[in-house]
């Protein structure tokens, strides 16, 4: 039973991770009131410069930063775009998508096919010997516990700390936070950045763990799904891992089945994960109330300060 338990439980936690670093940048930069769907750009960006960074022999550390710096670079676009020409935020977002993944393609051309070393899984001495325990909780890659930190982390920073709370202000009534002080416009775009850098982070995973080879459009609507997933936790950190934890278990799951030959044709199964994002998806619009109980208000508007 073990043996079909761990490589389930692992396979679920690594299918779960780019969505918990692109999603939670994507919730930060909601919870400010900016709603950008280029998430899906930002992770193909990401996940071509960490693998041409490993490709060149850089450290992983390396080409996982030069990915974050990457995502980040690609939302200021986006930010100038919609935060200081005010710009329709999601024709600016869908344009985002749109230039992630040509510019990932191009820029992949050389490296169709090729693999890179994968990011090293830690082993802690003894612990990781643990039957069914060991090999889940102490043989993961750095990058699996840095997804529960930064979950952690996000969820300290909106509700124990005084800047989070100005951030939530923001999201909710820019008007009146920029009429006491605070920088609407400058919080958005370090939110944005943020978001940016998250979704960095989620494509060198796919390009440096979860498939450490280059093929084109790789991260295959995960940018999509971690916006689905932002909705679905109503904005809550810890939410929305549970969520990620579904999708990867869901997208496991249809790989065992496949290699099972259930004589379901092999096109349903690899559906199976998108279909069950689409079914919760539904279930929440049935109660559309606690939707609107916690998405920020001013969510997706342009914010231009009274001169």
């Amino acid at each position: 039973m073990d043996s079909l338990i761990v490589p389930i439980v692992n396979g679920t936690l690594v299918a779960a991770t780019p969505l918990i670093y692109t999603a939670l940048g994507e919730l930060v930069a909601e919870r400010s009131g900016v709603l950008n769907l280029g998430a899906e750009g930002m992770m193909l960006i990401g996940a071509v410069t960490a693998f041409a960074a490993a490709h060149a022999g850089y450290p992983s550390l390396s080409a996982v930063l030069a990915a974050a710096a990457a995502g980040a670079i690609a939302s200021l676009l986006f930010a100038v775009l919609a935060l200081t020409l005010a710009t329709n935020q999601y024709a600016a977002g869908l344009a985002l998508t749109i230039l992630g993944s040509g510019l990932s393609g191009f820029l992949g051309q050389r490296y169709g096919g090729m693999a890179v070393p994968s990011i090293a899984h830690v082993q802690v001495p003894v612990l990781s010997d643990l039957p069914l325990v060991g090999a889940v909780l102490f043989g993961q890659d750095p990058m699996v516990y840095a997804a529960l930190g930064s979950t952690a982390l996000v969820g300290w920073f909106l509700y124990r700390t005084k800047a989070g709370l100005v951030l939530r202000v923001i999201g909710e009534a820019p008007q009146a936070a920029f009429a006491i002080g605070y920088p609407v416009i400058r919080v958005r775009y370090c939110t944005t950045a943020f978001g940016g850098a998250m979704a960095g982070l989620g494509g060198a995973y796919l390009s440096l763990a979860y498939t450490p080879l280059w093929v084109e459009d790789m991260s295959a609507g995960r940018g999509w799904i971690a916006l689905a997933l932002v909705v679905f936790a109503a904005w809550k950190p810890w939410r929305l891992v549970l969520g990620a934890w579904l999708f990867g278990g869901v997208s496991v799951l249809q790989l065992f089945a496949q290699g099972a030959s259930i004589g379901v044709p092999s096109e349903a199964l690899s559906a199976l994960p998108y279909l069950a994002t689409i079914l919760v998806l539904v279930a929440i619009s049935r109660n559309p109330r606690s939707v609107r109980l916690h998405a920020p208000h001013s969510l997706g508007q342009a914010f231009q300060p009274e001169r």
